[in-house]
């Protein structure tokens, strides 16, 4: 790849720190070039979607509302009654992509100009709820990649009347959630499509909406009326609007003799047909003008995407197509992926699998095209009727699309009203000056990158609140039940929080003064990778001694209560989570802390493990099942084991759910209490006259056997 400094600084800014990008830059200038890049080197979890189907294909990616599963229509912030006329759509996502959210560490948003300000607030929202409730975007990094001078989103009248109460313009960069972001632009300069330098300025006069007479005559010089192009030329004709496209080709396709044959499309699985990259049923005559829709597989490399040719032999299972040089090239089927992320099991890496796919021949009849959909082709010859444009971008981006000015045919002479400009693109155009980062704002956004990290990983604050949580649900659920539990999750709390929290924050001070000590080499300083190294050895031992005590007594909780029990399992499971990532993320670093090691250490950790449900019904455990250590609030095990075991047969015997014999509460009472009459049973919770009419003689009986043993 050729690189520029542009690049380099770029990808510097999104390895090496956690600040958002806004990666734009006139057409032609390689920003698809440094998306591939991006992808083929970025240590980073990196997920890459699009506005639309073609470009989320283009880029490698997905749909943002296929990925985030948004509806269409406008996201009001703050206001769930109404979000594209779906009532709440939080509970759609699959565990699988819920991991992935939860591991990202950078999101790709291509061809950002097309991307709405709430359809971003959107995304923003749905971040926030798996990753970073406090932070925009859940704390992921963003890159923003597009021109807006380019291609505008579009927001149908009905939509903007709801949008314009909460947003000054529909352009990504009014979000709500960008707005709260720290973000840097780089604009890449060197144009690799054009290298006409005249016909370069006449371009950026076009984009930076500075057409004065001298620029409206030069361009107006390539206005030829009724022109009738060289057929060998391959010249293609660039509309407004997609029904003159298709009038052109059908016409023109029509006008052929010959016969005309039909290709289907070969579609395996999830492959949507807004994403199709060409026809499903391509229609092609010999004679036919066409225009390859896929960079060649092979490795000749005869074609890529945007190269115009011509049809000279074609029948039901071969088509040859010529190009302007008169290389003849036989055509074959390619295959589309339609990409999905997943979860690598064993590497526990975010992965590119392939969900459904469309094979066709590569190619679309191409005497015209809609400018929208030629945005990111290059053309060698074009014919552009833009008189009827109608949005922001428009012009610019159908005449950016030729490589010389003399390759470029007027069908109609433009004027200054066909140059829709839009006052908000060019006052935050103006901004991106300021928004360049200088080698000084790069060398404090890693610093505080690498400080945001390692103080991330000694700070024990959501820990402690996790662990507050589960032992304010003990005392109101179970301090009854299970008093000795209720003590001890109290405890350890109090313990935690002078052993751990405290001394984290304290260790975090202390780091970050020596990061500020050596603003120069802190990356390789030995004494703050020895200081790591002690921290995590003292916190993982304090960790195991004080939780590894309180996970056990947990997991020997039954609880007949349906509600309790579901209120009581999220507490542990929730505390038992967050455990598990902290402990992996200091295991990861436990010998020496990088921003990789520890991002990757996290990310994984962070992928959902099956969740552990330490508060059970009796009715849900293996009759094969180990033996269990029994909770510390029992005072008698060895009678509790029997009792549970003389229940188990009972509702095994009577097909019922253990409880309905004998509540937990009520069992537990027996064994600690060793009644010895119907009256010492009835007092005790749970048990009430039928209890002791169908079962009393029964528990009487094992009490008394048991303390006969005893």
């Amino acid at each position: 790849m050729q690189t520029n400094q542009q690049f380099d600084l770029a990808f510097n800014l999104l390895q090496n720190t956690g600040t958002n990008l806004f990666l734009t830059g006139k057409a032609g200038t390689g920003k698809t070039t440094f998306l591939k890049r991006l992808k083929e080197v970025s240590p980073k979890r990196m997920i890459v979607v699009a506005p639309t189907g073609v470009a989320a294909i283009n880029a490698g990616g997905v749909t943002i509302h296929s990925f985030f599963q948004l509806p269409f229509g406008p996201y009001i912030p703050s206001s769930p009654e109404y979000q594209g006329g779906k009532q709440d759509f939080k509970n759609q996502f699959r565990k699988d992509k819920i991991n992935i959210i939860r591991s990202m560490d950078l999101l790709v948003i291509d061809e950002v100009s097309m991307v709405r300000a709430d359809l971003l607030d959107a995304i923003s929202d749905v971040l926030r709820r798996y990753k970073d409730h406090n932070k925009p975007f859940g704390g992921v990094q963003l890159l923003l990649i597009g021109d807006l001078q380019q291609l505008a989103p579009v927001a149908k009248d009905d939509e903007w009347n709801l949008l314009k109460e909460h947003y000054p313009s529909t352009f990504f960069f009014d979000s709500k959630a960008l707005s709260e972001s720290n973000y840097f632009c780089i604009e890449l300069t060197h144009v690799y499509r054009q290298s006409d330098t005249s016909f370069i300025n006449l371009l950026n006069n076009i984009r930076e909406n500075k057409f004065d007479d001298d620029t409206l005559y030069r361009l107006n010089q390539r206005y030829i009326p009724d022109f009738q192009p060289d057929e060998r030329a391959g010249y293609i004709t660039l509309t407004t609007h997609n029904y003159q496209a298709q009038q052109i080709n059908n016409r023109k396709l029509a006008e052929l003799s010959g016969q005309a044959y039909t290709f289907s499309a070969e579609i395996n699985n999830d492959f949507p047909e807004y994403s199709y990259p060409t026809d499903d049923k391509l229609t092609l005559k010999c004679g036919a003008q066409v225009m390859f829709v896929k960079n060649d597989s092979s490795p000749e490399k005869r074609y890529y995407n945007g190269k115009i040719g011509k049809v000279v032999f074609i029948n039901p299972s071969k088509i040859t197509v010529v190009d302007k040089e008169g290389n003849e090239i036989i055509v074959e089927k390619e295959t589309w992926n339609n990409v999905k992320y997943t979860i690598n099991p064993e590497t526990q890496e975010i992965t590119e699998t392939t969900s459904g796919t469309f094979s066709q021949y590569p190619l679309k009849t191409a005497w015209a095209i809609t400018i929208h959909k030629s945005q990111g082709l290059t053309f060698e010859h074009a014919i552009i009727d833009a008189s009827a444009a109608f949005s922001h971008g428009q012009v610019y981006v159908a005449l950016s699309r030729c490589k010389t000015l003399e390759g470029l045919v007027l069908s109609s002479q433009i004027t200054r009203n066909a140059m829709i400009s839009d006052g908000r693109i060019e006052a935050f155009t103006s901004s991106v000056d300021s928004r360049r980062p200088g080698e000084d704002q790069i060398r404090r956004a890693q610093q505080q990158y690498f400080t945001e990290l390692i103080c991330e990983l000694f700070d024990f604050n959501n820990l402690q609140q996790r662990l507050q949580y589960a032992a304010f649900t003990v005392y109101g659920n179970l301090q009854k039940l299970y008093p000795e539990l209720s003590v001890q999750y109290s405890n350890t709390r109090d313990v935690f929080r002078s052993t751990i929290t405290d001394v984290g924050e304290r260790f975090i001070q202390q780091l970050k003064r020596m990061i500020a000590e050596n603003p120069d080499n802190y990356l390789h300083d030995e004494r703050i990778q020895e200081r790591v190294r002690k921290g995590v050895a003292y916190f993982l031992e304090q960790i195991d001694r004080l939780c590894t005590p309180l996970q056990e007594a947990s997991d020997n909780v039954e609880i007949d209560n349906k509600e309790v029990r579901k209120t009581v399992t999220n507490a542990f499971n929730k505390l038992n989570e967050d455990l598990r990532i902290k402990l992996s993320a200091l295991q990861g670093c436990k010998d020496e802390f990088t921003i990789s090691g520890y991002l990757s250490a996290k990310a994984k950790a962070s992928i959902e493990q099956p969740a552990k449900a330490p508060a059970r019904k009796r009715s849900e455990r293996s009759s094969k099942q180990e033996k269990q250590e029994i909770s510390t609030d029992i005072k008698y095990p060895e009678l509790y084991a029997r009792l549970r075991q003389w229940r188990y047969e009972l509702s095994v015997e009577k097909d019922l759910p253990p409880y309905t014999i004998l509540q937990q509460k009520a069992l537990i009472g027996v064994v600690n209490t060793l009644p010895v009459s119907g009256r010492d049973l009835l007092s005790i919770p749970g048990i009430g006259k039928k209890i002791v009419e169908n079962y009393g003689a029964k528990l009487l009986e094992i009490v008394d056997e048991f303390k006969r043993d005893q």
